[in-house]
Order: structure tokens, then sequence, then C-alpha cells
């Protein structure tokens, strides 16, 4: 062996081992979605699961009332004698959108039946059509005055158009802006729970409902869309429960 490899060899063998500094981490995936510490993932899992019944009790009565027309209070029978095939249509594509939506959004159903999952979501985005173009047409014969027909108008718009926007998402292959979307319209879906929460609520506060109406036709959807953008949408951390 030369001589100088024989010394390039020893004084190897004498240097300590080179510590390399680590780098910074690699970037983040998009597909990587961080969760809530244990406690709050808790208490989303509680929060999906009432939602899941109230959406559940909702849907059973619109789908019902879809069903057996007799079941209808008077004041229903009256819309449907008025607006005609809008008034059923609302009811079964709204009930059916409310039922399925929330198990959508559950991370582990999904995962394990992706399949299923498809199917329902096609289901969903189907009822939501329904029920949001009949929705538009309630909404313009709706009583409380311009403000509630506006406030329902804007309400089925918005529920169109995320649902829309978060089918062709999934279309385009895009499943992080797909599920942002659909959270959006499930969040407004939702809103047929919320309104009837604040309703009776109004009432049983004295509130005359001429002036309740109009403000909880907003109120049952605008802080929904709210809360599900600031939550699971623009949030740094998402639950693992939801979308």
């Amino acid at each position: 062996m030369p001589r100088t490899a024989v010394l390039l060899l020893c004084a190897a063998a004498a240097t300590p081992a080179c510590v390399i500094a680590p780098g910074p981490p690699p970037p983040k995936l998009a597909t990587e979605m961080p969760v809530y510490a244990a406690p709050m993932r808790v208490t989303f899992r509680y929060g999906w699961h009432l939602m899941a019944v109230l959406s559940l009790l909702i849907a059973t009565y619109a789908i019902m009332l879809f069903f057996v027309p007799q079941a209808r209070p008077p004041f229903l029978r009256g819309r449907t004698d008025m607006l005609g095939l809008a008034v059923p249509l609302h009811f079964v594509g709204g009930g059916v959108a409310l039922a399925l939506g929330a198990f959508q959004l559950n991370t582990t159903l999904r995962s394990r039946r992706i399949q299923w999952h498809r199917i329902l979501g096609r289901i969903y985005v189907v009822s939501v059509l329904i029920g949001g173009v009949a929705g538009l047409r309630l909404a313009i014969a709706s009583q409380g005055g311009m403000i509630a027909r506006v406030g329902f108008a804007a309400l089925a718009c918005a529920w169109l158009f995320t649902t829309v926007r978060g089918f062709l998402r999934i279309r385009a292959g895009d499943d992080i802006d797909h599920r942002a979307w659909m959270i959006r319209s499930y969040s407004l879906t939702f809103a047929a729970v919320t309104l009837r929460i604040y309703l009776p609520l109004s009432l049983a506060a004295g509130v005359p409902f001429q002036v309740a109406y109009p403000a909880i036709a907003w109120l049952c959807w605008v802080p929904n869309i709210i809360v599900a953008e600031r939550l699971f949408v623009a949030a740094p951390a998402r639950p693992e429960v939801v979308l």
C-alpha cells in the first residue's frame, strides 16, 4: 500500500467521529393533521355524540313529516297547500342530509368503511341539492318579513354552494379542501337543529314570534359556520373525531 494512503488511514482512525448538527425538521405535509390534547379530544368526542343524537332526532321528525302528512301541524299543512312539493322535498332532503352528515364527519367510521363513506357522501350531496333548492323556494315565502326571507335564502344558497364545492374538490382529488368544505356544509345542515333550539327558547323568554323569527333566520346558521371555521377549518390543530 502506498505510504500516503497508510498515513491517511491512520489519521482517520485517530480522529473522533464527526457529529453532524441536526438540521431543521422536514416540512409538515398537507395531509398531516395534528390533533388536540387528550382532554380536548374527549370534549370533542362527547360533542360529536350530542350532535349526532340531536341530528337524528330532528331528521327522524322531518322524514316522518314527509311520509306521514297527517302528522304535520296545521301550519305546515297550510304551507304545503300554498307551496306544493317544496315543503315535503325540503323535509326529506334536509332530513336525510342531517342524519348522514354527522356520521360522515366521524374519522373512525370513515377510515374503517371508506367505500360506505363514498356512497353515503353521494347520497348526502343529492339530499342537500333537493333540500336546498326546495328551501330556497320556501325562503321566498317565509314568515317574518324581508329580513327572515333574505336570511333563509342566504342559508339555502350557502348550503348548496358549500356542498357542491366540497363535491367538486374531492372529484379533483383534493382531500384536505374537500374536508374543509364539507365541514362548512354540515354546519349549515345543522341549522335545522339550532333553529329548533332557538325558537322555543325565544318563545319561553317571552320574545314575540314576529320579533324572534327574523333574528333566528340568521342566528340558526351564521354562528354555526363561524364556529366550524374557527375550530375545525382554520385552526392549526383539528380534533380526531371530525373530517
